[in-house]
């Protein structure tokens, strides 16, 4: 007996109407994970919003953490590109650590302004579904991708690692926010320390030593002698 193929459609094999009815399906996920949260949300209620038959939805998405984690992507998508274009414009002039710290911290604030986005992303990035991971792992491609644009003088040679960082740290702490163990404010600061401390050695002109650490970070200096008074003094 031959086996069918249950994988949805790729999205480069789709006709336009193909494309206009995946489309329809992310705009219901994004408006309805909105109003009633990921947690309650259900593949009819999206096709009812969408007007997209279930059997239909089935051939674009292969699970609901499918559909989720490319509503996800779409939409985090936007958000880089409008980041991203604002770094290139008039702020032209900063260096690679400014630009990157408004990156990460124009980022948060977007998912602080949806914060059920913010639990969406956390949510898909736990699934299991193999369709679902592939179009994570696109997203964080698309995040790499932004990252080295607004950090082009950083050396190829360290470019992949220091994004690495950046983008885990920025993941970490989504998390540690959207799970209430830490707060947002808190959750960017560290998320701005670490990329000074990964990008600081790459501004021109920095001094040698202990790089890409801030003073602020840095263990106070034992050779230093203390302003308290010994003892017995």
């Amino acid at each position: 007996m031959t086996k069918v193929d249950l994988s949805p459609r790729p999205v480069e094999a789709m006709s336009p109407r193909q494309l206009e009815r995946r489309q329809s399906l992310i705009a219901a996920a994004l408006a309805l994970v909105n109003e009633i949260g990921v947690e309650r949300l259900q593949m009819k209620q999206v096709c009812e919003r969408s007007g997209v038959a279930l059997g239909t939805a089935y051939r674009y998405f292969s699970s609901k953490d499918h559909l989720l984690a490319a509503a996800i992507a779409e939409w985090h998508r936007l958000l880089l590109a409008d980041v991203v274009a604002e770094l290139r414009g008039p702020r032209a002039g900063l260096g690679a650590t400014d630009r990157v710290v408004r990156f990460v911290r124009h980022g948060m604030r977007a998912y602080q302004r949806q914060p059920q986005l913010a639990r969406l992303r956390v949510a898909v990035a736990a699934s299991t579904d193999p369709f679902a991971s592939e179009t994570l792992q696109g997203m964080a491609r698309a995040d790499s991708a932004a990252l080295q644009a607004v950090m082009a003088e950083v050396p190829p040679a360290a470019s992949d690692l220091v994004r690495h960082i950046v983008g885990h740290a920025w993941q970490g702490e989504l998390t540690a926010w959207v799970t209430g163990r830490t707060t947002l404010g808190d959750a960017r600061r560290r998320l701005e320390d670490v990329v000074r401390l990964v990008l600081t050695p790459y501004e021109t002109g920095h001094p040698a030593g202990l790089p890409g650490v801030p003073a602020a970070l840095l263990p106070p200096d034992r050779d230093t002698p203390s302003a308290a008074p010994p003892i017995g003094a």
